[in-house]
C-alpha cells in the first residue's frame, strides 16, 4: 500500500512557473513507476508525465513537452513536476499516481494503482 500526498499547487499568471511535489509513504518507492495526471472541469483525467522507478526513463504528453520536467528523489520518497511557461489551458487539478512496476512509463489512468487527492493549479491570463 502506498499513500501519496501532492503539494505545490496554486494560482500563477500565464508565463509563470510552479513546482509540484508528491510525497509517498513506504520503503520501496524506487520499485514504483510514478506519474502526473490532470483533470480540468468537465474533462477526463489526462496524462501529463511519467518517470520510471530509477528515474532513468521519462515520458511527456505533447502539450507539456519542453515546458514541464518530471523528476524523482528516491532517497526522499518524493516526485516532482517543474512547470514552466504555464498557460491558462494548464489549469486543472493535478494528481500523482504510482504503478507497481518500476520499468515502464504508461500513459493510461488504468495502469496506475495508487492516487493522491490532487492539488489545484490555476493559471490566469
Amino acid at each position: 500500500q502506498v499513500q501519496l500526498v501532492e503539494s505545490g499547487g496554486g494560482l500563477v499568471q500565464a508565463g509563470g512557473s510552479l513546482r509540484l511535489a508528491c510525497a509517498a509513504s513506504g520503503r520501496t518507492f524506487s520499485s514504483y513507476t510514478m506519474g502526473w495526471f490532470r483533470q480540468a472541469p468537465g474533462k477526463e483525467r489526462e496524462f501529463v508525465a511519467a518517470v520510471s522507478g530509477s528515474g532513468g526513463s521519462t515520458k511527456y504528453a505533447g502539450p507539456v513537452k519542453g515546458r514541464f520536467t518530471i523528476s524523482r528523489d528516491n532517497a526522499k520518497n518524493t516526485m516532482y513536476l517543474q512547470m514552466n511557461s504555464l498557460k491558462p489551458e494548464d489549469t486543472a487539478v493535478y494528481y500523482c499516481a504510482a504503478r507497481q512496476a518500476y520499468y515502464d512509463t504508461p500513459v493510461v489512468v488504468t495502469a496506475y494503482d495508487y492516487w493522491g487527492q490532487g492539488t489545484q493549479v490555476t493559471v490566469s491570463s
